[in-house]
């Protein structure tokens, strides 16, 4: 059945602005006998949600269904349909996920002239199993959404129109880290009669549910440009940046900072409620910390610490985090150990970081609520600082970055 209207929409918000909150509000707002979905990338997320629906609801209502992604996608587009899409599968069903972070179904790999690493995968006509599955017979995390969308055109619209039936709404959390097939599936929500919610920030794309070519340009955060170039009829003028911009979490300085990063989207504000500012906290803004200070600022101040991974020699490992792990996590404090591509673009916002690095980064800052500490050794003071918010800095200029024991 298709859509009377456009009910389809994209918000996009800043960290720190509550979009799962408003997000769990809105499913919540929904009458009983429609039936909701609200899918996001990580278990972490899932349970997130689950956890503020029963803060907030007391439970759990009937008429909404949690699950992952990937959870979603195998129970209602791999699992019905495997035998049909492919005949092999009628007796020798698929066993489950695996969860990759680099790309599948390599068949051989080699080095070409220009000394780059060439994969060449299993045909997916030709050697189907070993396309999708391990020799286990677990589909490969990074081919799922291309099972469901090639099967569906197989089933003739089947797995779409049968969602259609089961679900009224869909909301997709953390949407900027769905890329390739996703973002196809995504269009044929919007074809259906399901109305679909994207909530997300494209400046945390900390995941990638996989990296096949498909929709390449469209990867890291670029969703409202997919929209707009392939969508544009299903949107409308759907698409809000405004209403999830102001930041709960952060304050001004550490909006102002972060917003440098990506100086392409609109600046995240901070909010001016008195419950989210607590006037009493002293130690505020942005703060360069030398390595041979870092256990004086941990003892002192006690930050979360954050770091690329496991292997940050941190001072406090009860409380440390990677940048991934951090994500849609809030702490008063953090201390960032910054890789060196980071401290380039301290010292120059033209230096080229990575969009891995430049997102890892956002997301570690934007988890303070008042203070951040960056570890930054032999720095040049003016060079950073002429870089950062003049009024902040005029206002203290030598105690705000550069911490005194």
């Amino acid at each position: 059945m298709k859509k009377n209207k456009i009910n389809n929409k994209l918000i996009l918000a800043s960290a720190g602005s509550g979009k799962t909150t408003f997000l769990i509000k809105s499913a919540l707002s929904i009458p009983s006998n429609e039936k909701v979905l609200i899918t996001t990338y990580t278990e972490a997320n899932e349970a997130e949600i689950r956890k503020k629906i029963i803060k907030t609801n007391g439970l759990i209502p009937e008429n909404i269904q949690i699950q992952t992604w990937f959870s979603f996608l195998i129970q209602h587009g791999v699992k019905p349909y495997q035998g049909t899409f492919h005949e092999s599968l009628f007796n020798k069903p698929i066993k489950g996920m695996l969860l990759v972070n680099s790309p599948s179904g390599i068949k051989y790999s080699f080095v070409n002239e220009f000394n780059k690493k060439i994969n060449v995968p299993y045909n997916e006509e030709r050697e189907f199993e070993k396309h999708y599955l391990t020799s286990s017979r677990k589909i490969y995390s990074d081919k799922i959404s291309k099972f469901v969308f090639n099967c569906n055109s197989k089933v003739n619209n089947e797995i779409i129109d049968r969602l259609a039936r089961i679900y009224n709404h869909v909301f997709i959390d953390e949407v900027q880290d769905l890329a390739g097939y996703d973002l196809e599936l995504i269009k044929l929500f919007f074809k259906s009669s399901i109305s679909t919610v994207l909530v997300g920030d494209p400046r945390q794309v900390t995941y990638l549910t996989h990296l096949e070519k498909k929709n390449d340009k469209y990867k890291n955060g670029l969703i409202k440009d997919f929209l707009i170039e392939k969508c544009k009829s299903l949107i409308g003028g759907n698409i809000d940046e405004t209403t999830l911009n102001t930041s709960h979490r952060n304050n001004s300085e550490i909006c102002f900072f972060s917003s440098k990063l990506y100086p392409k989207f609109p600046a995240s504000n901070s909010c001016e409620c008195i419950d989210c500012r607590d006037s009493s906290i002293n130690h505020k803004g942005i703060y360069f910390v030398q390595k041979k200070d870092v256990k004086s600022y941990v003892d002192k101040y006690n930050p979360t610490e954050i770091g690329w991974n496991k292997k940050v020699n941190s001072i406090n490992p009860t409380n440390y985090f990677n940048f991934g792990e951090s994500k849609g996590l809030g702490f008063d404090h953090v201390l960032i150990y910054p890789t060196n591509d980071m401290v380039e673009w301290l010292k120059n916002h033209n230096y080229a970081l990575k969009n891995e690095a430049r997102a890892k980064f956002y997301v570690g800052i934007t988890r303070a609520r008042y203070s951040v500490g960056i570890i930054v050794e032999n720095f040049d003071d003016e060079k950073i600082l002429e870089r950062l918010n003049e009024k902040q800095r005029e206002r203290d200029k030598n105690a705000k970055y550069a911490f005194k024991k």
